[in-house]
């Protein structure tokens, strides 16, 4: 019955591969929300820093 056996093997070969993808993804949409986060904590500390000026000249 070596059919079967390779069935049962492309079988596991194609859930596996479709397990490493779906890591890869994941890993990669975490990055990503890491970037833009850590980003956002950037701007947000520099706007704390330096307020933006509104074009007003103050006397």
């Amino acid at each position: 019955m070596g059919s079967a056996r390779q069935l049962a093997d492309a079988g596991y070969k194609a859930f596996s591969g479709s397990m490493m993808l779906l890591t890869l993804y994941g890993g990669y949409l975490c990055s990503a929300r890491a970037y833009r986060y850590f980003q956002r904590q950037r701007a947000l500390r520099q706007l704390q820093h330096s307020p933006p000026s509104t074009g007003v000249v103050e006397d």
